[in-house]
């Protein structure tokens, strides 16, 4: 079968499409055929060798985190799935395995897709859904009337934290192009800054909690715009001790390499009374099932920038490296 692989970490060239053997589901998985895949920041940090520190996978290995697609065989332990049903999923983190023609989905990762996504849109959902699902439910605890600043919402976990956020009853600010503009008001932001033209901290003030997806210098300057005790998740700056201990379940080690590293974000935070916490999110099918809930409802909606052939998998990477996508980038495997 066609498979997405990596060989060595760094550059592009360091991951391309060849042929591997096609995997076999153990008792509690599915063998799943690939229709459509998401890409995501983590495949091209992981490539580059950036998360190494938190896994480092044996090489050659089959690339990808998220997708679509229809059960081809179910292990013998499998009772929630059968042969042809569509279904969709955030593999297992420490396997990868998504940018193939047929990859293996534990069942208890994987939910069924809902009546009216097609495959792509399908495979745009579960790593940025419950991504900020997590970070805004149940790390940044939102509720209704609570004001929380999204930077960044017109990318892939933006657009779906945005929808989210008004779902729980929150006052949403984010920033974006006057390209995004547009886009994050209809997905329901109550207030867009323009970040090319305005500095948002000129803006917004007295904020519950933000979640921050850039990272870097907006991280820096966006303390002063939560009052104290304000809350602040991160899915782009420093990872901190909580982030090993709760979503890596690693050791004391691990811990204090994060502590070390995220010492002077901490300590900024701490000088201006807020919280710092840095997540990874994990793969749950129950989760992706309640998102699935939403989309059927039609108060969740799937925003997809370009669909790429499998066989331009490279170029669909590089493009998402851009940084410039609105919504997801997916690859389509037929």
């Amino acid at each position: 079968m066609r498979a997405f692989v990596l060989s060595g970490y760094g550059g592009p060239e360091c991951a391309g499409l060849t042929e591997v053997p096609q995997p076999t589901p153990r008792a509690n998985e599915l063998l799943v055929r690939v229709h459509a895949a998401g890409l995501n920041p983590v495949d091209y940090k992981t490539r580059a060798g950036d998360l190494k520190i938190i896994h480092r996978y044996p090489l050659p290995i089959v690339m990808g985190n998220e997708l679509s697609g229809v059960v081809e065989a179910a292990g013998d332990a499998v009772t929630r799935f059968a042969k042809g049903d569509r279904v969709f999923a955030r593999v297992d983190k420490k396997a990868m395995g998504a940018f193939a023609d047929y990859a293996v989905v534990q069942e208890d990762l994987a939910a069924p897709i809902p009546a009216s996504l097609d495959f792509a849109s399908a495979a745009a959902v579960p790593l940025a859904g419950l991504t900020a699902l997590q970070a805004l439910r149940d790390e940044l605890r939102l509720s209704a009337g609570d004001r929380i600043f999204i930077p960044g919402g017109a990318g892939g976990v933006g657009t779906f934290a945005i929808q989210l956020a008004k779902h729980l009853g929150g006052y949403v600010a984010t920033t974006a192009s006057s390209r995004g503009e547009a886009l994050v008001k209809r997905l329901g932001a109550d207030v867009a800054i323009d970040y090319t033209r305005e500095r948002f901290e000129d803006k917004l003030s007295g904020y519950d909690c933000a979640f921050d997806l850039i990272g870097g210098d907006t991280l820096a300057r966006l303390w002063p715009v939560l009052k104290r005790g304000g809350r602040v998740v991160s899915i782009a700056g420093m990872p901190e001790p909580v982030t090993a201990r709760k979503d890596l379940e690693a050791g004391s080690g691990l811990a204090a390499l994060f502590w070390a590293a995220s010492l002077t974000t901490r300590w900024r935070a701490a000088r201006h009374g807020v919280s710092y916490r840095y997540l990874f999110m994990h793969p749950s099918g129950a989760e992706l099932a309640y998102l699935g809930s939403l989309i059927e409802a039609k108060k969740l909606e799937i925003v997809i920038d370009r669909v790429f052939p499998f066989a331009e998998a490279r170029e669909a990477m590089a493009y998402l490296e851009t940084g410039h996508a609105k919504g997801k980038v997916v690859l389509a495997m037929a």
